[in-house]
């Protein structure tokens, strides 16, 4: 599909009035978060994959320009330096996985300004719904402690782009595995699935639909056993567990989806259990999120693994992030750099080409950041690398099963509060003393006027 044009029309605009009176402007944008969501104490970066792909492959088709053309707003210089378009500058990024906070850039970029200004949507976009449902998704596979838990989202994500993502950012946070067959072919996720209750109703009675489909898949049986009655399909299914086990296979758990989890848990694990058939595991489903999965779990539920959907597909609670993408810097007449930086009010940035330094202690555990100017000797690991150089992507991406990896290994050297989904822990972010007064000095001028 062509994505050349997936952006805002003032992109274009400006870029026109850039060709003609900045021609050989050069600017660095940032791409961060202004505030965090209510509930969340950290976001997890994510989508950086799809944007190096998206500049590698940036070109403008031939039905592009022509329904350019046809609007009658833009030069044909500026058509024709469209046609000939290629990234050249310098990307800076966060890896996937990674952990960040409001205002720490989660993508840099110095280019000639046209370039810079052609990538904001894209990239808004892209992190703007994968950071968002990885996110999400964290917080629930957090919830679950140590438990299995699947995505179920595809039928409620907001159109199938969003539902590879969904799979995608989800599998990263820590999912075990996804319903989404292309995202499982794509990416090289697990997939899982059960039954639905329409499969239950085709059949004259629920126990002879158990069968049907415990002899079409005897390695991998998951029978939903709230269609009729609950406890009546609990005892249906341990019938077939025990038919499995004498043909030497085993049931591979029962799901309940309705009613009262807590109870019903208990009750099935108890009367599997009472059945031999202690092995048989115990997924729900319907409607869950982190909140409610640490709900059950504090009341005892006795579910091994969880199908989460709409809720965490969705990021049902914060559905988008407050991410923006600001000039910090920009060429003058002579081609020298000069910070730039925004005084609206209640949206003041921060100036210069920035780094965020992130501190361990001796015991490797993490205990702030600190939001620098690039290249300033301050302590810690420097979060965002260098992705692209002069348009040429030199980061490979090392595949979702070592960012999976990445961002759990990376959570386990935050403080435990941090990883509470009341979100109510502040990790510490601070300034530094160089970025701080650069932002001070540069703030008094532009107040003063003196720079136009």
């Amino acid at each position: 599909m062509d994505k050349s044009l997936l952006l805002d029309l003032y992109e274009l605009t400006m870029a026109q009035a850039y060709f003609v009176y900045k021609p050989q402007a050069r600017a660095t944008f940032d791409l961060f978060v202004r505030r965090l969501p209510k509930n969340r104490s950290f976001l997890v970066a994510c989508g950086l994959e799809d944007i190096l792909q998206y500049i590698k492959n940036w070109k403008l088709s031939a039905s592009s320009l022509d329904y350019l053309r046809s609007l009658g707003t833009f030069s044909e210089e500026f058509l024709e330096y469209l046609c000939g378009f290629k990234f050249s500058g310098d990307v800076f990024a966060m890896p996937e996985g990674e952990i960040f906070f409001a205002d720490e850039p989660v993508i840099r970029v110095t280019a000639p300004i046209i370039e810079a200004q052609i990538l904001e949507s894209f990239l808004l976009n892209t992190i703007n719904l994968q950071s968002a449902i990885a996110s999400k998704a964290v917080r629930v596979v957090l919830s679950a402690n140590k438990r299995v838990v699947f995505d179920f989202s595809l039928r409620r994500t907001h159109g199938f782009d969003a539902a590879l993502h969904a799979a995608r950012s989800s599998y990263i946070a820590g999912c075990y595995g996804t319903s989404n067959c292309l995202a499982g072919k794509l990416y090289g996720i697990p997939i899982a699935g059960t039954m639905a209750h329409s499969f239950v109703l085709a059949f004259k009675n629920e126990l002879d639909s158990f069968l049907a489909y415990a002899e079409t898949f005897p390695k991998r049986s998951v029978l939903l056993v709230d269609t009729y009655d609950t406890k009546n399909g609990i005892k249906n299914a341990i019938t077939i567990g025990l038919y499995l086990k004498e043909k030497k296979y085993n049931l591979s758990g029962i799901r309940l989806d309705s009613g009262d989890i807590v109870s019903l848990s208990k009750y099935a694990r108890v009367m599997l259990d009472k059945a031999g058939l202690k092995y048989v595991k115990i997924f729900a489903s319907g409607n869950l999120d982190e909140f409610k999965i640490r709900d059950l779990l504090r009341r005892g539920a006795c579910v091994d693994n969880f199908g989460v959907g709409t809720n965490m597909g969705t990021s049902i609670d914060a559905p988008s992030l407050d991410v923006i993408y600001k000039i910090s810097e920009v060429t003058d007449a002579s081609g020298k750099f000069i910070p730039a930086m925004k005084l609206s009010k209640a949206k003041v940035t921060y100036p210069g080409r920035k780094q965020v330094f992130r501190v361990q202690n001796n015991s490797g555990k993490f205990t702030r950041d600190i939001l620098g100017i690039a290249g300033e000797g301050l302590p810690g690991k420097q979060l965002l690398k260098k992705v692209i150089g002069r348009g040429r992507i030199i980061y490979k991406s090392p595949g979702v099963k070592k960012i999976r990896e990445f961002t759990h290994s990376n959570l386990d050297k935050f403080p435990s509060s941090l990883k509470n989904i009341s979100g109510k822990y502040k990790y510490p972010v601070l300034i530094s003393p160089k970025l701080r007064s650069l932002r001070s000095v540069l703030s008094q001028q532009l107040r003063n006027n003196k720079i136009n």
